[in-house]
């Protein structure tokens, strides 16, 4: 934990319009992934209202292109675009990395899938860390030169599920170990922070800063669509306060906003949020804070080896 945690005037409650409120972000561009629907579509709707040119980087174009359409319209800004991205798929990686062009001001690494049954990609890679970690990987070390140009913020979107499980570096797909879903869910969830501190280890001198985030439960979204509700690792032992509180989705993409936007965050880089405020660690039978192999240097450097050395894997 940093000797001194960053405060904002923000807590749990606090909206995605109301960070952004007086930020103008003419001329910066975004990519925001999974931005169709829940905190992916607020996040780019707000960074929209700010004037920012913004591209949906979404598996289906299609749906994408309405909802360009939507929150240019509501947004008065005709700079909202789609590309297509499908995270599972390193030739569509490729190609999203391949045919951008110019400078990036802002990465939202949003999408995610949350306590699949078991499913591989065609490489074999377990599918929550092929998607959450791995895809997302693949885009934001591709667009290093974009980010590089102008200086960037990288926004990764964690959970508090990342209390319930380290990287099972000896075995990520579940090759050996039998699967279970939150512990594919957990693994993945804190690959996202330690991407976050590897960003922040590595790419510093390029002026490109990269933070983690966890938006709080929201059941309002598709995410949860796989999720028993009484099958949730809920942690604290009966009587203890779990620290969770339900947000709806404006709430929700509040922090997301907060690091990709507000200049209360410039110059910070390798940390990890919650409630619009950097996380305290996590304490025994509260549902909240952040755990301390998820911070690790250590632990980051191994998975940003690992992530390379799965990625240089000959495509199937």
């Amino acid at each position: 934990m940093n000797a001194d945690p960053v405060r904002t005037p923000y807590g749990a409650t606090t909206t995605a319009d109301e960070v952004i409120a007086g930020i103008d972000l003419t001329g910066r561009r975004a990519i925001v992934t999974g931005s169709t629907s829940g905190i992916g579509l607020e996040t780019a709707r707000a960074l929209a209202s700010a004037g920012a040119e913004v591209t949906l980087a979404v598996r289906n174009v299609g749906v994408g292109r309405g909802v360009a359409r939507q929150i240019s319209e509501e947004t008065a800004n005709p700079h909202v675009d789609v590309a297509g991205l499908e995270l599972a798929d390193r030739r569509s990686v490729r190609s999203f990395v391949a045919g951008w062009r110019g400078p990036l001001h802002v990465l939202v690494n949003n999408a995610g899938i949350m306590a699949t049954p078991l499913r591989r990609t065609a490489e074999g890679w377990e599918s929550q860390f092929a998607i959450n970690h791995l895809g997302h990987f693949g885009v934001t070390t591709g667009l290093h030169d974009a980010l590089a140009a102008e200086g960037a913020r990288v926004v990764n979107v964690s959970s508090v599920g990342h209390i319930t499980g380290e990287v099972l570096f000896d075995d990520p797909n579940f090759e050996q170990h039998p699967y279970d879903p939150w512990a594919a869910y957990s693994q993945s969830k804190t690959a996202n922070i330690l991407f976050a501190v590897g960003i922040a280890r590595r790419w510093s001198d390029n002026g490109i800063t990269a933070n983690a985030l966890n938006p709080g439960r929201i059941t309002a979204t598709g995410l949860v669509k796989h999720v028993d509700p009484d099958a949730v690792p809920t942690g604290p032992t009966p009587g203890q306060d779990s620290g969770v509180s339900v947000k709806d989705i404006p709430q929700g993409a509040a922090t997301s906003v907060l690091l990709a936007a507000s200049p209360l965050l410039d110059g910070v880089s390798g940390r990890y949020f919650e409630d619009c405020q950097e996380a305290w660690p996590v304490r025994p039978g509260i549902r909240r804070g952040v755990a301390p192999y998820a911070l690790d240097p250590q632990q980051a450097d191994r998975l940003w080896e690992l992530s390379e050395q799965l990625l240089k894997t000959p495509l199937p």
